[in-house]
């Protein structure tokens, strides 16, 4: 092992990961790190699977990157953290990304290809990009098991979703029904709830809406509407494509309408409409105009401005119930019962908020208008008419085009989303219904309107409600002990899992399970063709103990499982099966009265997959049943993914943990935001703002990027991302540390320090040294928590102050004398142990964020010394916290002098004064005994600092520096609102007592209105004046005031520090060793002259010059400029 401290010529992020990288492997690390810790706790991680079949994202670093901080720090902490990584191999993704390339659509499947092909296709397909995967995860330093991951598609992981549908379906919450569903034409599928959920599924659309006029049958008309002409029931929509199926209209029972005799717009035929009296206005605005009696309807023309109406009588709903009505659009009747319809019925979901309060009811698409169309006596039958093959099916196909009943209009896609690119027509099938409807004095209104429309999440096309046959889980059963789990669960953010996710589970419909799909995992029931009986399936086994008494009944030819060893769990056994839908549905059980049961064709829901991966991956229970049982490997202690899915996985995980184990399924959950560009715009390649995440990585390195995205924001608030931001990130901490370590290696080789020494005792170390040690183990008191807490930004917050502020810009700073002047003693050995620990500890401390620096430079640090016997940082403990060292009494003293420093140099930079011109005086008014012996316990610190000669304290400076004090109405008014006003007049007649109680105190007690105000620090701006020849500044309760007037002995002192900065960068330059003593020749100027002679001796100490000569002309050398001086400086080592 090196006896020296490696040393490197820059900063190179990029190398210093793929060196790391390469010592990873080389030696093991990321398995040593499990091994390492068997039979500590667990630590419980998921990791949620991403499908392979598109390519990652700069997203997909940030999310991998909080699901690596808190293993790697809990593996720290003593905990052996097993990492499974994961592949989601099933799904529409998946399919539609097929069919693309092979150029087909769902309805080819199974007769221009077969399901056998379309799946073998889909297997291929899903794995293509596992290798780019597995380099980002590398690249980025994600330790996962890419190894061994659970595959979706695997029979062992299928048998185990067949084993939890089978528990689910035992406990009576598994039922088939036939109802309206959100259905997805270009993926050919239903949806669930909680995919139609996912976020940007619901988008702004403009749509041609219909305000529609129903003709009644005067005959059923009530004795109130006869005699009044043909009577008209106004409806709106904004899916005029449904009005071919209208078989009803609901009115609002308690809802008061009125009738209004009036012209229409478009054919100017008088008319008497009905709608919502609350609604008159929203309808008959613009052009139309009320008059008092029917006399004002008299001499309209069509040419006139203005359209007369006039309102004849009101009655409520309930009056018009059972009022028949001629039917819209006569395509075709409805097939059952079409005598029971159009009519209007009553519902207590109509409202006056929009439309004109009369619904236009298409049961056969609504879920409302089916609800209400079946409560009604009679039934409303839905527009339903046989197929060729006598299946009873809508005027709209499943792929969402009009059928040939509706005549003109056959063959039409109902929405020209659904046209393939560039073949869309010019007028939608809406638009061309609302020109057939006006001419046909149909139509009352017509107008685009802007609304929001659910899209289906993987095509981004517009959803129909269907009628399907589908299966679903009562979720409905189960959501009340799936809120009150929800409750123990710790949400990052909480307002995620009070709100989005609460909320969804308060109201959670049950869960369409079936899709209509082709590769998936099949749904296992088997079912007799009228229904009555049916089996579901949860093994191999009891699959093929059905199978064998099919077999003996005579409705399976074979065993198609034979070579199937039952018991037999290895990976040979297992890849004789295949569970998917080309292989299974050829499967033909028997039921218990003989008959044979067919599979239902349906597909399951993608995501239960997902949500199955704590026992799947696993092959639980027929494998590992100790895992799940006895909390090895379940419930997760941890998992993160992005706020889409509180909707899809998070939601998936939690529903089948709860219907099958009464268990959370994870007990912590970072839900973490959208990485945007820098303008807060969503990434995509067509907008050409998408970032690439391996450039990046190797432009600026897996460290720099991951501390980037973490400290930038929260994991759950949306990040900008903005490459300038890592470049900055690269240059003040990676950058600072870096130089850090350069700064203690130069000086400590040249030393030969190695920590051979022993630890220099805290009374043995000077102030400065104790301070830094204390405040680094505040720093690990607070970095614990933080990571504990999975507050991840927090951590990388103040480590970076730490590292900048504290430790390079005060303690190094303010200590580099001892590391280069001196003998190797006491004082001189303390700067280096404390320097050491402060690196070490940051390396450890920040090691979960930037795993690849922070390895080298612990690595590195280790080398010399040998102090620590860990192969990695990332082996070894995290720090533990020495509350003996933390003295917040001097952290105290040194942030007095750190904010005075800070504020006397602001002051410098404002009046230009440089800091190597030294300023005579500074006043600081103080107001406590404490504050008093704080200051002057840190006073030759300041002095030092600041370059000043004296530190005035002044007891009472009312006399002296006056303050100001003005209302901060950016913090007043979200406070105080209609009361800032007069909180503001309260504060400006403040007196001087008034601010010193609120400087001191933080807070100040007001009256106003009769009421007792505390007003906060943040409320008020607080400023001092200046007085005449100083400077004042302030910064909470610290004021100071800065002499800035330079006398002439202070001038020639600030030359000659400027002289020995010049020669100090000359022997740099030069290439002298740090220890080479020179002589300076100094080209004589009359501004110069005095000032060396008065300085002499300081500027020989500071240069290590034996001799300095002034001369009056030098030939040779370099020209030095600075302030109005202009000379010439050459330098020699010393004979």
């Amino acid at each position: 092992m090196s006896a020296t401290f490696p040393e490197y010529k820059g900063l190179n992020l990029p190398n210093v990961a793929d060196e790391m990288l390469k010592f990873w492997e080389d030696h093991d690390i990321f398995n040593k790190s499990i091994t390492s810790r068997e039979g500590k706790p667990p630590y419980v991680f998921f990791e949620g699977p991403p499908s392979a079949n598109g390519l990652p994202g700069v997203h997909h670093v940030l999310a991998r990157a909080i699901k690596d901080i808190f293993p790697r720090y809990k593996t720290m902490k003593g905990f052996q953290v097993n990492r499974k990584a994961g592949w989601d191999t099933h799904g529409l993704p998946i399919e539609l990304g097929v069919e693309k390339e092979l150029g087909i659509t769902k309805e080819d499947i199974g007769k221009t290809i077969s399901v056998e092909d379309y799946n073998a296709a889909c297997r291929t397909a899903v794995m293509r990009y596992t290798d780019i995967w597995n380099d980002l995860t590398q690249k980025m330093g994600y330790w996962v098991n890419m190894d061994d991951p659970y595959v979706t598609y695997d029979p062992k992981y299928m048998e185990s979703v067949w084993w939890l549908l089978k528990q689910i379906y035992n406990k009576n919450l598994i039922y088939k029904g036939y109802t309206i569903q959100p259905y997805s034409p270009k993926a050919g599928t239903g949806l669930s709830s909680h995919e139609l959920n996912q976020p940007g599924t619901y988008q702004d659309v403009t749509d041609t809406t219909i305000v529609a006029q129903f003709k009644a049958n005067e005959a059923s008309l009530p004795e109130f509407l006869q005699n009044e002409g043909p009577v008209l029931f106004l409806a709106w929509t904004t899916t005029p494509w449904t009005l071919p199926s209208n078989t009803a209209l609901t009115v609002g029972p308690k809802i008061e309408y009125v009738l209004i005799k009036t012209y229409n717009q478009y054919t100017f035929e008088a008319t008497n409409v009905v709608v919502a009296k609350a609604l008159v206005g929203k309808q008959f605005n613009g052009k139309y105009k009320e008059v008092e009696n029917a006399e004002g309807l008299e001499g309209y023309q069509s040419s006139d401005k203005t359209i007369p109406f006039y309102v004849v009588k009101s009655f409520t709903g309930k009056d018009l119930v059972g009022i028949s009505y001629e039917q819209l659009l006569d395509y075709a009747l409805p097939n059952d019962n079409p005598e029971n319809a159009f009519r209007i019925i009553s519902g207590d979901f109509v409202t006056t908020e929009d439309g004109t309060g009369i619904v236009h009811t298409a049961p056969t698409f609504g879920a409302d208008d089916a609800i209400v169309a079946k409560q009604a006596t009679p039934e409303i039958p839905p527009l339903l008419v046989k197929d060729t093959d006598g299946n009873l099916v809508p005027l709209v196909d499943l792929q969402g085009r009009f059928r040939p009943e509706v005549e003109e209009f056959a063959g039409r896609f109902v929405k020209n989303e659904y046209y393939p690119e560039g073949e869309a027509p010019e007028k939608s099938v809406d638009v061309e219904l609302a020109i057939k409807l006006k001419t046909e004095n149909k139509a009352f209104k017509v107008e685009k309107y802007k609304h929001s429309y659910p899209n289906c999440w993987r095509t981004d096309k517009p959803i129909l409600y269907y009628p399907l046959d589908s299966w679903f889980i009562k979720i409905t059963d189960v959501k009340e002990q799936m809120f009150n789990l929800n409750q123990t669960i710790n949400w990052k953010p909480k307002s995620t899992g009070e709100g989005r996710f609460g909320n969804w589970l308060a109201n959670a419909n049950d869960w369409n399970l079936s899709r209509s799909r082709y590769w998936g995992i099949p749904l296992p029931i088997w079912r007799t063709e009228d229904g009555k009986e049916e089996i579901c399936i949860g093994s191999v086994e009891e699959l093929k103990a059905e199978m064998q008494k099919a077999v003996q009944a005579g409705v399976l030819e074979n065993d198609i499982f034979e070579d199937f060893v039952v018991g037999d769990h290895s990976l040979e056994n297992y890849s004789k099966i295949d569970f998917h839908k080309n292989i299974v549905d050829a499967i033909i059980l028997v039921s218990p009265s003989g008959k044979p049961m067919h599979r239902e064709s349906d597909l399951i829901d993608v995501w239960f997959d997902s949500g199955s991966m704590p026992y799947a991956q696993w092959h639980y229970p027929f494998e590992n049943k100790a895992l799940i049982d006895q909390n090895k490997a379940f419930p997760a202690d941890f998992i993160a993914e992005g706020v889409d899915q509180t909707r899809g996985w998070f939601y998936t995980l939690h529903a089948i943990a709860t219907m099958v184990f009464d268990s959370v399924a994870y007990k912590n959950v970072v839900s973490n935001g959208l990485v945007l560009d820098k303008n807060g715009q969503k990434m995509s390649k067509r907008l050409g703002n998408a970032t690439d995440p391996f450039e990046t990585l190797s432009t600026y390195g897996a460290d720099a990027t991951r501390w980037y995205m973490i400290s930038n924001a929260n994991p759950w608030d949306n990040l900008k991302f903005d490459i300038e931001g890592i470049e900055e990130v690269k240059r003040k901490f990676f950058g600072t540390l870096y130089n850090t370590y350069s700064f203690f290696t130069l000086y400590a080789n040249i030393d030969k320090f190695s920590y051979a020494e022993p630890d220099i005792s805290s009374q043995d170390r000077p102030e400065i040294d104790r301070w830094i040690l204390s405040e680094l183990n505040s720093l690990t008191e607070k970095v614990d928590a933080y990571y504990a807490d999975y507050e991840p930004t927090k951590a990388a917050r103040v480590i970076s102050e730490f590292t900048q502020e504290y430790l390079s810009n005060w303690y190094v700073r303010l200590s580099r004398r001892r590391f280069w002047k001196g003998e190797y003693a006491t004082d001189k050995i303390s700067a280096y142990q404390t320097l050491y620990t402060c690196m070490l500890t940051i390396a450890k401390l920040s090691a979960p964020i930037a795993p690849f620096f922070m390895d080298r430079l612990y690595l590195d640090l280790n080398s010399a010394t040998n102090k620590e016997t860990f192969e990695s940082v990332h082996l070894a403990d995290f720090p533990s916290v020495n509350e003996t060292l933390i003295d917040k009494n001097l952290e105290r003293k040194m942030e007095q002098a750190q904010t005075i420093s800070s504020l006397v140099l602001s002051l410098r930079a404002k009046e230009k004064i440089k800091v190597r011109q030294p300023l005579q005086k500074i006043m600081i008014p103080v107001n406590s005994t404490t504050q008093k012996e704080d200051i002057l316990a840190v006073v030759d610190l300041v002095k030092h600092e600041v370059n000043v000669k004296e530190v005035e304290l002044l007891e009472d400076a009312s006399d002296i520096l006056v303050k100001q004090i003005k209302p901060n109405f950016k913090a007043l008014g979200p406070r105080f609102g209609k009361d800032m006003k007069l909180i503001a007049n309260a504060i400006q007649n403040m007196n001087a007592e008034d601010i010193k109680e609120i400087e001191e105190k933080g807070l100040l007690g007001i009256e106003i209105n009769g009421k007792s105000i505390n007003l906060e620090r943040n409320d008020v701006e607080i400023t001092s004046q200046d007085i005449e020849g100083w400077l004042v500044a302030n910064q909470g309760a610290v004021t100071v005031a800065l002499d800035v007037t330079i006398s002439e002995v202070l001038k020639e002192e600030g030359i000659a520090r400027e002289l020995v900065n010049r020669i100090q960068n000359l022997r740099k330059d030069s290439g002298f060793e740090l220890t080479d003593r020179i002589e300076v020749y100094l080209q004589s100027e009359a501004a110069i002259k005095n000032a060396v002679k008065q300085n002499l001796e300081y500027i020989k100490l500071e240069t290590l010059t034996e001799k300095l000569h002034l001369v009056a002309q030098l030939e040779k050398g370099d020209d030095i400029s600075f302030d109005a001086i202009n000379t010439k400086l050459y330098i020699q080592k010393s004979i």
